[in-house]
């Protein structure tokens, strides 16, 4: 039987790196000096034969390519000795499911809670964030599955498409349009914009204004949902949204009121992205197939 010639200590520290973006970080994080850190990655990537992380001077590091498809392989391996030297006869098993920030409470929780419902002994982890970090959490390994918009996504994820939906228009309840029940984006962006910020979903709206020969005006840039209806509500401009809300009032109470949008549209694709692992463990395929069953009702 041949040695293995990683320990689970240096794994660890790694991971840390990784998740940290230096070995100063990871080393504070642990506990640990920092050339404790540097030497583990340096018998890892000795063993390998090949870089895990590129350094930059003042800037900590980066996983290269081929580290993010090893990050995930360890994360992996680490979880499954975890379970193996567990003590617990039945221990329950975790998924870290992402989620993008504003997907996550329109459809995490019913889907969290619906799963759990079946497998009452499993453990979800929610781990918000936007389009490029659940990207990058979804190589590295750090998460199983992401609740996302398929838009922009590297082509070695896994997608399953679970949903096209159309973009709308917001307007507040006392606003010229808000009897009309349908609109053109020209009629909609006549008014400033408030402008969903968030990186893929603001060149997402604007390509949508620039496809009907529109530049609107920009009267505000949120990263939030609610930060976007409320200021729609309170009358500091019209919203371009693509995340199925059903309440007509912002979170101040304040009215608001959906217009659909005429226009030919290139849809927001929901989607469950996976890391191209060649093993899917049973939970992550069981929450995957639950997910899909939800969204196909």
């Amino acid at each position: 039987m041949h040695a293995i010639p990683i320990s689970l200590r240096q794994i660890d520290y790694v991971i840390a790196a990784a998740e940290t973006g230096s070995t100063a970080a990871a080393a504070r994080a642990l506990n640990v000096s920092q050339p404790s850190v540097s030497l583990a990655i340096a018998k890892v990537e000795d063993h390998f034969g090949r870089p895990l992380f590129v350094r930059s001077a003042g800037q900590g590091i980066a996983p290269t390519a081929f580290g993010l498809r090893k990050l995930g392989a360890l994360r992996s391996l680490r979880a499954q000795a975890q379970s193996a030297l567990s003590n617990e006869g039945n221990g329950a098993e975790v998924l870290n499911l992402g989620v993008f920030s504003t997907l996550g409470p329109r459809y995490a929780p019913a889907l969290v809670n619906g799963f759990q419902k079946t497998m009452p002994d499993a453990q979800i982890k929610l781990h918000e964030g936007d389009l490029d970090r659940l990207t990058r959490w979804l190589l590295n390994g750090r998460i199983d599955l992401a609740l996302i918009y398929d838009f922009g996504l590297p082509s070695s994820l896994e997608i399953t498409p679970l949903v096209d939906v159309r973009p709308y228009g917001l307007v507040a309840r006392a606003h010229p349009l808000s009897g009309r029940g349908t609109v053109t984006m020209a009629e909609l962006l006549t008014d400033p914009l408030i402008l969903m910020s968030l990186p893929h979903s603001r060149d997402y709206f604007l390509t949508l204004a620039q496809m009907n020969g529109i530049r609107p005006r920009i009267a505000h840039e949120t990263g939030s949902v609610e930060m976007l209806r409320a200021m729609v509500a309170n009358h500091m401009g019209v919203g371009l949204m693509a995340t199925d809300i059903a309440q007509d009032t912002a979170c101040d109470g304040q009215p608001v009121t959906r217009l659909e949008l005429t226009d030919p549209l290139v849809p927001h694709r929901i989607a469950l992205a996976r890391a191209p692992h060649p093993h899917i463990a049973p939970l992550v395929a069981s929450f995957q197939d639950h997910v899909a069953r939800s969204f196909d009702v």
